[in-house]
């Protein structure tokens, strides 16, 4: 790991002085409100370049017109149907994608909205699957400044001028937002992000003599499985006044009734301003909304203390209407410094007009002595309280659970969000500080490992309530699935064994009934046949699974601690996929260390998924052929994107189902988790997948050397990058899978797995060692096209995993460094001297591979993971500098400004491909890496193949499932739980 003194030497890369002045800091050296020693920071004046978006070549392009074609087809049906297609490379957003995000709002899984670092309201994410990136202007905090005698007035937005959304010239008519005091230069205004929390200092802006602090903070909280899912932000305003008079100081929070785009624009929405307990007072707006998805209501409050009083204007416009114009309000602000009274009366607004946009804003006054200092607090929740899809299923959010379905929840998440921040901050506190103190790591690595978890926030996250659910689901008939001689069928009856025992309780169907209020059949919206079938016979490999053990994501009976939800997140806000998996494989690592239970409950989904078929036929885009949309042993790409749980692989371009990397991924997802956890019900639940999964991929193994063989087309997570035989990538995974695989069966006591994962394995690693290895790095693959001696970057990602889960090594520590050596010498250094990270192919001469468009790219993520394995294999240096690529790239003054929207890939031009991607979650694997679990480091430093006997002959699986029932006994697992043996 990390040696005690590698980065003392290294200097502190942005540290505040250099942003504020040290006798600014040191006045806000209270209460949390200077920014901490290690963030990542801009000047407000910042320009925010427009982001450049990659493009194929012109051999590329030749290479992909006829699945261009097919995808234009498809994405024009989809849209038929009022539909996003999950992939659509050919609509562009109204809103150019630029240098300017920040730090998002809220927590997981209620819909999000993120702030840009110049203080604007942008990336709209309340509908799953839709973002609205256009900033919001309207929604904005304003200061207005009184000195006592009056002789000194100050009134400005407090953001810079000349935003998008402003006209270049202020109109003397206009009665909207440019009317206001945009008078911000923000050259000496700065802004410090440390997720889940930002602070941006006005040092003597716009009042030259008033030092504000504005402390953003969210409910981001590791192993807080209730205040996590809360949709709320709150804004901590620290005043000081550095001048010889008393100021009033007037603080305004203005917001529209709007959740991004166009929506304010489409009527029938109404404010009501509030009083709640505690001095928190606001605005609530409820915002209808169209096509039938669930409504959506904003609160906007502060808390009035002694010394801040509190007022609001529940109602203005952006034009001439019913209720007062914006240059009205803001002219009031200016000579009263707050609204009248009266105004919490008025009671629910009359309903807007189409095409009125409706606003509010809370005003907080206060007046602040010499030298003196003041804290004003606001707060902002949301509540959506279902989730539709927009194939007809409807679920309840997670916060519901503890705030109810009422529309007024907002409230109340505003009200405790104000009543309970100091505490969030004392938990963030505790979580980051042992990090931030690490005096071994470089800054850079501290502060964007925490800033990276912004996309488990803004990644299009839904968080769902599953006690109602798994109610629904238990009161259900249920099917199960029976293996006879290796064939599947489908009963509704209960499950006996051989002898007539009843071993088992109650199992769900084929794969997922969970329709929850609300919900409609799609096959009558789509005219498809579903093909969870009540009887069926579905073949699997033959001679190996004569029994089963079939578990549901859901415990029968669970406490509170217990159920946390089901969780989705989209692979990038552009692919509209939920848990894509060949990703999830990088970035789970993040929800492991800081969500454990959200990571075993999405293994869970996944677990069912390998045991179900949905035989609804599908054409896939890449070579026009017809398949089924997924097979049973076969793991799922993705949970879907429409109808999620109930209509997985929406992605569509490739069979999955023939994909290399799917199952071997998830057999070592599901151990590595299994062992850093130790949950042993975790492990039981789930083994029938894994053995299933793994026979599943004997199928592949085509000339019977062990070893499972590409297909000539791009089977795997590098989808545009075709594979012959047997590769480097999906080999060394399929190796790791075998050793964990076994190791799994070997601690579950089904020995004659083990025993067969085990003689698979001596099989298969020599000869993968003997086709692919050249001396000093593993050959791309072994087939004889141009690249298939090209040294991929992740070409030790078994190995990586088999490290991260205490696992022997695959292979000798020579190669292992040797390879790792290779990559950074050549993938890392070679291209921008190692400023951009590793770049996914680079041949053996020191040129990019250029075969397609994947090969050339640089990969995020996958760098990150490559740092991580390099760390397991004792590469520190090596490791560290190669991450630190993606930061200057992606992260740094001098990068192509992708902070907060960190993209799947980028050329070696700084191009973007897929902004705010789930994959480059993966630096979680380098912490990971860093402070291996308690589970793994305290496990005994044996090769758990050497534990494995294989026999001449294996011995009969009733024993192996006996062992299996031994341990379930003494696991707490699910009580929906059912052991089956048909043999």
């Amino acid at each position: 790991m990390v040696s005690g003194n590698l980065f003392l030497c290294r200097k502190n890369s942005w540290p505040p002085e250099e942003y504020i002045g040290r006798t600014t800091l040191q006045l806000f050296d209270f209460d949390s409100a200077a920014p901490p020693k290690q963030a990542w920071r801009r000047r407000l004046n910042s320009h925010a370049n427009f982001l450049k978006e990659f493009s194929v070549t012109f051999m590329e392009a030749i290479k992909m017109v006829r699945l261009g074609i097919r995808m234009w087809s498809y994405v024009r049906e989809e849209a038929s149907y009022g539909r996003k297609a999950p992939i659509d490379p050919f609509t562009r957003e109204s809103c150019r994608p630029s240098a300017s995000q920040g730090v998002p709002l809220g927590g997981m899984g209620s819909g999000s909205i993120s702030r840009g670092f110049r203080g604007e309201f942008r990336q709209w994410q309340i509908i799953p699957g839709l973002c609205e990136a256009s900033p919001v202007m309207a929604n904005q905090f304003s200061i207005f400044i009184t000195r006592e005698g009056g002789n000194k007035k100050f009134a400005s937005v407090l953001g810079p001028g000349q935003h998008e959304g402003l006209g270049s010239r202020k109109k003397a008519a206009d009665q909207g937002i440019s009317s206001w005091g945009w008078n911000l230069s923000g050259q000496h205004s700065t802004y410090h992000a440390l997720f889940p929390r930002a602070w941006t200092i006005y040092d003597g802006e716009p009042d030259p003599e008033l030092k504000v602090s504005c402390r953003q903070i969210s409910p981001f909280i590791p192993h807080n499985y209730r205040e996590s899912s809360l949709p709320a932000a709150v804004f901590v305003y620290t005043l000081v006044n550095t001048g010889k008079e008393r100021a009033k100081v007037s603080l305004l929070f203005t917001w529209a009734n709007s959740i991004g785009g166009i929506s304010n624009l489409s009527g029938e929405h109404v404010n009501e301003p509030f009083v709640a307990e505690d001095g928190v007072s606001g605005v609530l707006l409820h915002h209808k909304t169209a096509k039938g998805i669930p409504p959506v209501t904003f609160a906007i409050a502060a808390c009035e203390t002694q010394n801040v009083s509190v007022s609001v204007l529940p109602c203005f416009g952006l034009s001439e209407g019913r209720c007062g114009t914006a240059k009205d309000m803001w002219g009031k602000m200016a000579q009263a410094g707050q609204f009248d009274l009266e105004n919490f009366n008025s009671g629910p607004s009359i309903p807007s007009s189409p095409g009125e946009t409706l606003c509010a804003a809370v005003s907080a006054s206060a007046w602040v002595e010499p030298h003196g200092k003041c804290t004003v607090a606001f707060s902002l929740a949301w509540s959506s309280a279902k989730v539709k899809f927009l194939k007809g299923n409807t679920f309840p959010r997670r916060y519901t659970k503890f705030y109810g379905t009422s529309d007024r929840a907002a409230l109340d998440l505003a009200h405790d969000a104000l009543t309970n921040y100091k505490r969030w901050e004392e938990e963030i506190e505790k979580w980051q500080s042992p990090i931030l103190q690490d005096e071994r790591l470089p800054e850079w690595y501290k502060f964007t490992l925490f800033n990276e978890l912004y996309f488990l926030v803004a990644g299009g996250t839904v968080w769902i309530d599953s006690s109602l659910v798994a109610s629904h689901m238990r009161n259900e008939q249920h099917q199960v699935t029976k293996l006879e001689n290796g064939d599947v069928k489908v009963t509704k009856s209960e499950v006996y064994c051989r002898e007539g025992a009843v071993v088992g309780h109650k199992t769900t169907n084929a794969y997922d009934s969970t329709n929850s209020e609300g919900a409609k059949d799609n096959n009558e919206k789509t005219g498809t046949r579903n093909s969870h079938r009540d009887e069926a016979e579905v073949p699997l490999a033959k001679g190996h699974s004569n029994c089963t053990l079939q578990s549901l994501t859901m415990r029968e009976s669970q406490n509170d601690d217990d159920d946390v939800g089901r969780f989705l997140y989209l692979e990038g806000v552009e692919y509209i996929m939920w848990c894509t998996y060949d990703v999830h494989f990088y970035a789970s690592f993040a929800l492991l260390e800081l969500f454990p239970k959200i990571e075993l409950n999405i293994q869970r989904e996944f677990a069912k998924a390998v045991l179900s078929e949905d035989g609804r036929k599908v054409k896939f885009l890449a070579e026009g052929n017809w398949g089924i949309r997924k097979a049973r042993g076969a793991v799922p790409h993705d949970l879907g994107t429409h109808d999620p749980w109930h209509e997985m692989n929406a992605y569509n371009i490739h069979d999955t189902s023939k994909w290399k990397d799917l199952n071997p991924k998830f057999v070592l997802q599901v151990y590595r988790d299994f062992a850093a956890t130790g949950d042993m019900a975790f492990g039981v639940d789930v083994w029938p997948a894994v053995r299933a999964a793994m026979e599943y991929m004997e199928q592949f193994d085509k000339d019977d050397d062990g070893l499972v063989e590409n297909d000539g087309f791009p089977d795997q997570t590098y989808d545009t990058w075709t594979v012959h035989g047997v590769s480097a990538y999906c080999g060394g995974l399929w190796l790791a899978a075998l050793q964990a695989a076994a190791a799994m069966a070997l601690q579950l006591d089904d020995r004659d797995f083990a025993e067969r994962c085990k003689s698979i394995f001596l099989k298969a690693k020599p000869t993968f060692e003997a086709k692919l290895w050249n001396g000093s790095y593993f050959n791309y693959d072994c087939g004889s096209s141009s690249n298939s001696k090209s040294i991929q970057a992740d070409q030790l990602a078994g190995q990586w995993y088999t490290a991260s889960s205490g696992l022997s090594s695959l292979f000798d520590d020579f190669k292992v460094r040797s390879a790792l050596q290779k990559i950074y010498d050549f993938n890392v250094m070679k291209v921008r001297g190692g400023r951009m990270g590793a770049v996914n192919g680079m041949h053996p001469n020191g040129k990019v591979d250029e075969t397609c468009m994947q090969s050339r790219e640089i990969w995020t993520g996958v760098t990150y993971g490559v740092a991580a394995t390099m760390i397991l294999a004792g590469m520190e240096e090596q490791a560290f500098a190669t991450a630190e690529g993606i930061f200057i790239a992606g992260w740094s003054e001098e990068g192509f400004g992708y902070w907060f929207q960190t993209p799947e890939a980028w050329t070696i031009d700084g191009h973007f491909r897929s902004l705010m991607y789930m994959r480059p979650l993966s630096i979680w694997s380098m912490q990971y890496a860093l402070s291996m679990p308690k589970a793994i480091l305290d496990a005994p430093s044996i090769n758990i193949m050497d534990r494995i006997h294989v026999s001449a002959i294996n011995g009969k699986p009733s024993q192996a499932e006996s062992g299996v029932r031994k341990i379930a006994k003494k696991a707490r697992c699910f009580g929906n739980s059912v052991l089956h043996c048909s043999c």
